[in-house]
């Protein structure tokens, strides 16, 4: 692209980051306004958005994208104004920035509180579909931070016409256009020029496969938020619900497969198996799903495969599913430390005092008792729009939202206290 030819990454780390001085000054009447004007100028510019996309849509056909990677990159006018919905989503949520907590008077009288502030810099890497653009950006801006977007080369011309309708938003309003840099660069080795800028960008959030996010983890001199699969599991207790326990599978397997909160294993207590598998294997059968199982659940599955280390280990995402009768609850729990990615576990027990030690035992970003692993996402737990998910132990775990894009500063309120 000709946009490419006068590309600097290090110019515009720089220029982001002096906007990001400009936008955390904001309050939130003015972020809200501006967020709010940036939703209207999209649905305006929906045909010139089109236009755009019909360029990704074309070449991506040229290339022989599968049909579900074209559906993901397709814009239409309801797609289009499903961003600006998002956006103004995110208008209604509230604003982390300068809010006080943990205010503990000393013995010596100064007050201690702290204060939540915004990172500065986020970069975000991910592939696909447009929309992630957009709302990226608005989430970083909601929580008073700068957003430098690299968007797969796929969806190049949409993300890149996503960013006109930002920056004539933010010319209105007197900002400069390093708050939100889409890069125009769609090569490998600008992601690595990225990952350098350590002096200039503050976090760096990768969205997409394992190996997008491995690459990223292995090449960044800036710290990384990490969510590199979800193999989650799915255990079904001996003091199990087992009507409430198939329900949990169908959804958690197959509602949508192909996301990162889907069931890829399900263990069953062995004093339950032979009732409660009969049941599951009749449920999954009606959605063909694809069973790797161990020797002691095999049997009661029509063309299971004997189930591997591997298999054990894999994020399937797909119609697809490991399965393995463990002989107790530390069984489960044993095999769920060896194979977790620490994203979401559930139990399903009517036994409250066991339920409790599964969610005391299990450290995974997001563990549950008797409900779908589904609902481990940032809208269903609360948070509204979700920038990504983090399975790192860092200052954010799980669905993150505006408030894992903050962090805290301590402000210390004194009288003329000195220290001996």
């Amino acid at each position: 692209m000709s946009e490419q030819n006068n590309f600097s990454m290090t110019e515009m780390a720089a220029q982001a980051k002096a906007a990001s001085r400009a936008v955390a000054n904001l309050n939130e009447q003015q972020k809200n306004q501006l967020l709010t004007d940036m939703a209207v100028e999209i649905e305006q510019a929906s045909a010139e958005i089109l236009l755009e996309n019909v360029k990704d849509i074309d070449a991506g056909r040229a290339k022989g994208l599968s049909e579900a990677m074209l559906d993901r990159l397709l814009l239409t006018e309801a797609r289009v104004k499903g961003i600006s919905d998002a956006i103004r989503d995110i208008v209604n949520l509230a604003d982390p920035v300068g809010s006080m907590a943990n205010t503990t008077i000393r013995p010596n009288g100064i007050q201690v509180s702290k204060m939540r502030i915004p990172l500065g810099v986020i970069a975000m890497i991910y592939e696909a579909r447009p929309n992630v653009t957009a709302e990226a950006a608005a989430l970083c801006l909601k929580s008073g931070n700068a957003v430098i977007l690299r968007g797969g080369s796929e969806a190049i011309h949409s993300n890149l016409v996503l960013a006109k309708c930002l920056h004539r938003v933010l010319a209105r309003h007197g900002l400069n256009e390093g708050v939100v840099s889409v890069i125009p660069d769609t090569s490998r080795a600008v992601i690595e020029q990225l990952l350098k800028q350590r002096e200039t960008i503050d976090l760096v959030i990768p969205r997409g496969g394992e190996g997008l996010i491995r690459y990223v983890t292995e090449h960044s001199q800036i710290p990384v938020i990490q969510h590199f699969k979800g193999v989650c599991h799915l255990f079904i207790d001996k003091f199990a619900d087992l009507d409430k326990a198939t329900n949990l599978l169908v959804n958690g397997k197959t509602q949508r497969p192909s996301a990162c909160n889907a069931i890829e294993t399900l263990l069953v207590h062995s004093d339950i198996a032979e009732t409660f598998l009969p049941q599951a294997a009749q449920a999954l059968s009606a959605f063909s799903v694809k069973i790797h199982a161990c020797q002691n659940s095999q049997a009661y599955f029509d063309n299971a495969e004997l189930a591997t280390e591997d298999d054990f280990a894999a994020e399937y995402l797909a119609q697809e599913i490991a399965v393995k009768v463990v002989d107790g609850f530390d069984a489960a729990i044993d095999h769920i430390n060896k194979f977790s990615s620490d994203h979401t576990e559930v139990i399903v027990s009517q036994d409250i005092s066991r339920a409790q030690r599964f969610v005391r035992t299990i450290n995974s970003s997001v563990v549950m008792i008797n409900a779908s692993s589904r609902f481990s996402d940032g809208g269903q737990l609360g948070l509204g729009s979700e920038i990504g998910i983090s399975t790192s132990k860092l200052h954010a775990y799980g669905p993150m939202g505006l408030a894992a894009l903050t962090t805290e500063k301590f402000v210390v309120v004194g009288d003329g206290q000195v220290r001996d």
